[in-house]
């Protein structure tokens, strides 16, 4: 049987908080046929267990069995996720891995986990986007003389079109009035009558 389990915190796996402050730590987990009886452990240094909790069937809510008295239970499973996300106020020394495993007896007592770093600062740095905005507005600018340029090519192309109907229109018009003139075959001036014998 092919074990499908999966276990997720999410695309970004560095947390970054604030000394003092309250912080999420994301985990859900999928699995295509199902879950009975699972269990499931947040670690934190891999080493230290902070909660560990089980969840009977997706119609219940998860039962914990042990928790960090600073650690608080923030999923649910009878949701559209399986969400087991827990949040805790933080200090330096918790700084660290939070690993998020999970064992499903269900898929023959599959294991999966996945792992978030947390870093915690004094202070958080606002992001700089200097460069985010010079290489928007250059490629936007690149992008507006590109369609300036196709524009300006379609006008003269236009004009050129344009330009080379009134030629063929005076060309035609002259020509006719050349033969009108000169008095050639098939031209309106009068004809000679042929000699009498």
């Amino acid at each position: 049987m092919a074990v499908t389990l999966e276990v997720s915190v999410g695309k970004n796996h560095l947390v970054m908080a604030l000394n003092g402050s309250e912080v999420q730590l994301p985990c859900i987990f999928t699995t295509c046929i199902g879950f009975k009886n699972l269990d499931f452990t947040w670690y934190y240094n891999s080493t230290d267990m902070i909660y560990h909790g089980t969840i009977q069937n997706k119609a219940s809510e998860p039962t914990m069995l042990y928790a960090d008295s600073r650690v608080r239970f923030i999923g649910t499973t009878t949701g559209k996720e399986n969400n087991i996300s827990i949040s805790m106020f933080v200090d330096f020394d918790d700084a660290g891995k939070y690993t998020c495993h999970v064992r499903n007896p269900k898929e023959m007592n599959a294991e999966h986990n996945a792992t978030i770093i947390l870093k915690v600062v004094q202070e958080l740095v606002p992001v700089d986007n200097t460069l985010t905005r010079i290489i928007v507005g250059t490629v936007g600018g690149l992008v507006g003389l590109l369609i300036l340029i196709l524009v300006i090519k379609k006008i003269i192309l236009l004009i050129l079109k344009k330009s080379q109907e009134k030629k063929k229109e005076c060309l035609v018009s002259s020509s006719g009035i050349d033969n009108t003139e000169n008095g050639l075959a098939g031209s309106k001036a009068e004809q000679k009558a042929p000699p009498k014998a």
